[in-house]
């Protein structure tokens, strides 16, 4: 293979990834939904190589499961997994802020492009744009991480954050956006960065990550009420003579899979 073969290829399979992230991302890909390297290869017209490739980068970003034997699917993330993120998240930002002359450098000429994209995030998220929402939230985290001074800690955090609007969309897609699911404190928090206040850079990023688990909270608390009322109507249901006959064992209901919470990862 000649070398620019090897970059066409290459090129070519970080656009399928591309497409295919975004496509996770708008919810047109719904979690749970299955589908072959053929069927991709077919959709944009390519060879199964760069596609395979392609799904196996998604997978390592785990926005994607496969099975040797059925495809890959997209990763259903539970409520449990949205706290385990926020958690993680907030301890890696909480250590890098405990010395921050070794671990943050903050550029001056680099809070221009970020503001931009806060003050972008935070119109999209109050005029209900979920679309432009998650890409202007997205390149705000990922320009703040430049200035993480450890790549691999900023690429954990932009793989988080992608996980986290994986998990939300189509939650946003359904009840829509408002104070209660959504933080609005990007340029907040900039201008905090801007002063270099270190204590209300602290407190913005405990407000987000409490904002996150508060959510969390809501949503378990939210689906504990639902398997409740299930589990009253079918216990009704064959109390009354129904379908399940009377005197009749009615069988568990197996809980559904829990729907992600929305919220500005």
């Amino acid at each position: 293979m000649s070398p620019s073969a090897g970059v066409t290829r290459n090129t070519l399979r970080q656009q399928i990834a591309d497409a295919l992230r975004d496509e996770v991302l708008a919810g047109r890909l719904p979690p749970g939904r299955e589908f072959t390297v053929k069927q991709i290869a077919e959709q944009y017209g390519v060879s199964a190589t760069p596609v395979r490739e392609a799904l196996f980068d998604l997978s390592a970003q785990g926005l994607l499961a496969s099975d040797q034997h059925r495809g890959f699917q997209v990763r259903e993330f539970t409520v449990a997994d949205y706290r385990a993120m926020a958690e993680a998240r907030a301890l890696v930002v909480e250590g890098l802020f405990r010395n921050p002359a070794e671990r943050v450098a903050v550029r001056p000429e680099g809070l221009a492009s970020i503001r931009r994209r806060a003050a972008e995030a935070v119109r999209a998220a109050k005029g209900g744009d979920l679309d432009v929402l998650i890409g202007y939230d997205l390149r705000f985290w990922r320009e703040l991480g430049q200035f993480v001074l450890n790549p691999y800690i900023a690429d954990f955090l932009t793989r988080l954050r992608v996980q986290a609007w994986v998990f939300a969309v189509h939650r946003l897609r359904r009840d829509g956006m408002d104070e209660n699911v959504l933080w609005f404190g990007h340029e907040e928090l900039v201008e905090a960065i801007a002063r270099g206040d270190r204590e209300q850079v602290h407190a913005e990023m405990r407000s987000y990550y409490g904002h996150a688990l508060a959510w969390a909270d809501r949503l378990e608390a939210r689906e504990a009420a639902g398997n409740g009322e299930r589990n009253g109507e079918q216990n009704v249901e064959g109390d009354a003579g129904g379908p399940a006959g009377p005197g009749s064992a009615v069988p568990p209901q197996s809980p559904q899979s829990p729907e992600p919470p929305g919220h500005c990862a």
